[in-house]
């Protein structure tokens, strides 16, 4: 069936549409109150928006889930949109949980940090912005409330107390150097407190204080009088209780991007901030944005009671209702000076996302003239390879698009059968390997590839690309200047076997690329290199001898006293060890010789 005939007879209830290309794929996911009317309008006039008339032009099917409110249809959107990540819909890249205090339902329960999904029946507070709060938070609260944070295996292993009862942070419910009664009081007051109960909090302390010292227990009375004077302390620092939690959420644009600044703020303090870009936004009105970025932001997360923006949305009921919250767009005196803070955060933040946009095109512009290339590089890879003296060598593979890491990318090689040592084919490996899949996956070839070292490793890599059949790829030696300083290197390419040498200015934007690029995939061998180095030297020969396990392995070090002893014996001396055979024992003399 046509699209025209199916927008024929197509639905007026509410929904979700999906906007599907020649392949079948989702491009894009909406919401409508009126499905007919809604999916009619893309095909029925001309769209000004350019991002729009492209996505027109690559509709070539569509699909209708119908739903019984606009709420249930703006859930459906979300979960769509995370899950297939359409081209042209506004997507965030961060989905990470937030992380949370919990209270485990123990017999003496433990205090602890936690991200993820709910599953356990504990007691949760928060959500926190960051993990380093709730370590600040929880480190904090142990001073006062002394509230074991040890695992249960550790808790159950004590015969006498830790080196935390010993400083004053734990008061030791392990071996009973506190009452279940008492420790139960604590960790009622510690869960009165991170729900926000300070008052509360503090009154109870006050009164079981002064029952403590009429009943002239003044060990109990000035442990309590201790927690007081931290609880209020802590609510100082974290003032003006009346205020609640919410957060507060601007967005500001500038040429066509859009930044939107999330203050969190607990208890009327601001305790943490995030800064989003939202994808495939441009040219879209705020509004527009911010009402497709609170589902995907909120959805599936515990929403703060209150949300202060900084735009009067038209879908600000929807919106509320589906994430259960106060939508707040018009502050009073109190609140408006965190959206000022907000707004002026993210104006920061833009600016200086901007100017990186900027640089790194500056660079990449600077970095074609330089190599006299056709057109920007936007993609580019560079190897380096790592070893100590001949031992676990590898080599790095690093990706960089439009002058930015792309960290996921990344790929390394762990390099085989070579003679330890001999850089040059070990690049050749590295360089047959990586090229040879992406054209065998039918991946798409970066514009430029740089090889951290020189002529010769770089006449490597030309020699592959030659086997194999690729002469569209740039490719550059690195050559470190003289003392190996940073700002000297030397670029060097081959055309028509004639050896092109660049030696540029060392603040030259080109330049400053190229080394953050080798910088990178130095970093990255370096890296891989000290992992194999490590297990290497942390894993003995014998781990490797089919039918050797742990037991026959201590076994073998006992009877001979070490390695060099056991790569001395003979197969019929090695039979002598209780466990092993003849034929494992000859196994065993050639495996290590």
């Amino acid at each position: 069936m046509s699209i025209k005939e199916k927008l024929k007879n197509l639905t007026t209830q509410s929904g979700v549409y999906q906007m599907l290309d020649k392949q079948g794929m989702v491009i894009y996911v909406g919401k409508a109150k009126n499905l007919k009317k809604r999916v009619s309008s893309y095909f029925s006039k001309t769209h000004q928006d350019d991002k729009t008339r492209v996505l027109v032009t690559n509709i070539k099917d569509f699909e209708v889930v119908i739903t019984d409110t606009e709420t249930q249809a703006l859930l459906l959107e979300n979960q769509l949109i995370k899950e297939n990540k359409p081209r042209y819909n506004i997507l965030l890249k961060d989905a990470k949980s937030y992380p949370y205090i919990y209270l485990t339902n123990d017999k003496h329960p433990r205090a602890g940090f936690y991200r993820g999904t709910k599953r356990e029946n504990y007691q949760f507070f928060g959500p926190y912005p960051s993990a380093l709060v709730v370590r600040d938070s929880l480190n904090l609260l142990k001073k006062i409330f002394k509230v074991r944070q040890c695992t249960n295996a550790t808790y159950r292993s004590r015969s006498r107390p830790c080196l935390e009862y010993q400083i004053g942070l734990c008061s030791a419910p392990c071996v009973g150097k506190i009452s279940d009664k008492d420790y139960t009081q604590d960790v009622k007051m510690m869960g009165l407190f991170l729900s926000g109960k300070g008052v509360q909090t503090l009154d109870n302390i006050s009164k079981k204080m002064q029952v403590a010292a009429k009943n002239q227990d003044f060990e109990l009375a000035a442990r309590l009088r201790d927690q007081m004077i931290g609880l209020r302390t802590i609510q100082e620092q974290h003032s003006s209780q009346s205020m609640g939690n919410m957060d507060v959420i601007s967005i500001v644009t500038q040429d066509g991007v859009h930044a939107v600044e999330v203050l969190f703020v607990r208890s009327g303090k601001q305790i943490g901030q995030e800064c989003i870009f939202p994808q495939h936004a441009k040219g879209k009105p705020s509004k527009v944005v911010l009402s497709a970025f609170l589902p995907l932001y909120y959805l599936g997360k515990d929403t703060p009671k209150q949300l202060l923006l900084s735009e009067k949305l038209t879908d600000k009921k929807l919106i509320a209702s589906a994430l259960s919250t106060q939508i707040i767009d018009t502050p009073q005196k109190d609140k408006r000076h965190f959206l000022k803070i907000a707004t002026l955060t993210a104006q920061e933040n833009l600016k200086q996302q901007l100017i990186s946009k900027f640089t790194k095109h500056t660079q990449l512009q600077q970095l074609q003239k330089t190599l006299n290339l056709k057109i920007l590089p936007n993609t580019m890879e560079c190897f380096d390879i790592s070893h100590t003296m001949g031992e676990a060598t590898v080599a790095s593979c690093v990706v960089f698009e439009k002058g930015l890491p792309k960290v996921k990318k990344y790929r390394q090689f762990n390099i085989n059968n070579i003679t330890p040592g001999d850089d040059y084919a070990a690049m050749n490996q590295a360089v047959f390997r990586r090229y040879s899949r992406l054209l065998k996956e039918k991946i798409p070839l970066p514009d430029v590839v740089f090889i951290d070292g020189g002529l010769g490793q770089l006449n490597q890599a030309i020699m592959v690309m030659n086997a194999i059949g690729v002469d569209n790829v740039q490719l550059v030696g690195v050559a470190k200047g003289e003392g190996r300083k940073a700002g000297l290197e030397t670029l060097i390419t081959v055309k028509d076997e004639k050896v092109n040498k660049i030696n540029l200015v060392p603040h030259d934007p080109a330049l400053m690329l190229v080394n953050h690029i080798r910088d990178e995939s130095h970093r990255f061998a370096i890296k891989n290199h000290r992992q194999k180095r490590g297990k290497k030297r942390t894993t003995s020969l014998l781990e490797g001898i089919a039918g050797v396990g742990k037991l026959r392995r201590t076994a073998l070090l006992n009877y001979f006293g070490g390695l060099q002893e056991i790569k001395k014996a003979s197969a019929n001396e090695i039979q002598k060890v209780s466990g092993i055979s003849l034929a494992l024992a000859t196994k065993i003399a050639d495996k290590l010789r």
